[in-house]
């Protein structure tokens, strides 16, 4: 497009930029729309190659907003709104964050040194009443012993396992040598 021709249009569009926009507001459904196509298109002519042979200004002009003016609502589908982004913003992340896993895995570590420690049958008892979550009765029948056994034992391990865990517990992360606790 020659230097004469960009003049041309640039000068119609600044002649009759009201008709232009109110035109391009019927057509798109949206005033504030329509002036950001408009505004657009008047700099997109100055990017217009010199081979653009334009029969119609008006229509050349037009057909320049509108495709600026469907890029843009093209361009908005695919963007998320600050309310949008708000909301996500306020999901609350239910992971534990990490410092929380390396202390629950330094606690599991520590029970199962704790349960080692613990005679065969007491630790069998434990992780049947514990983990399995059986019932007294029923643990008392798979190792051939009476359920006051079990009982007895059950809170012997429990005891051992949360003093144990307390010592461990207290040494990683309670007072430092010299600290005083509070």
């Amino acid at each position: 497009m020659t230097h004469t021709r960009r003049n041309a249009l640039h000068g119609m569009v600044l002649a009759d930029y009201h008709g232009l926009s109110k035109q391009l507001a019927r057509t798109l459904g949206s005033t504030d729309l329509a002036h950001e196509a408009l505004h657009d298109a008047f700099l997109r002519l100055d990017r217009a190659t010199e081979t653009t042979e334009v029969k119609s200004p008006k229509a050349y002009l037009f057909r320049i907003a509108i495709n600026v003016a469907r890029d843009r609502m093209r361009a908005r589908r695919h963007r998320v709104s600050t309310s949008e982004i708000d909301d996500l913003l306020d999901v609350v992340d239910e992971a534990p964050d990490p410092s929380r896993v390396v202390e629950a895995r330094l606690e599991v570590e520590a029970l199962k040194d704790a349960l080692m420690e613990l005679s065969p049958r007491q630790r069998q008892i434990f992780l049947a009443a514990v983990v399995e979550e059986l019932p007294h009765r029923e643990i008392a029948k798979r190792l051939g012993i009476n359920a006051r056994t079990v009982q007895i034992d059950l809170t012997h391990a429990l005891k051992f396992c949360a003093v144990r865990l307390k010592r461990k517990l207290i040494r990683r992360f309670g007072p430092r040598p010299g600290e005083t606790s509070t």
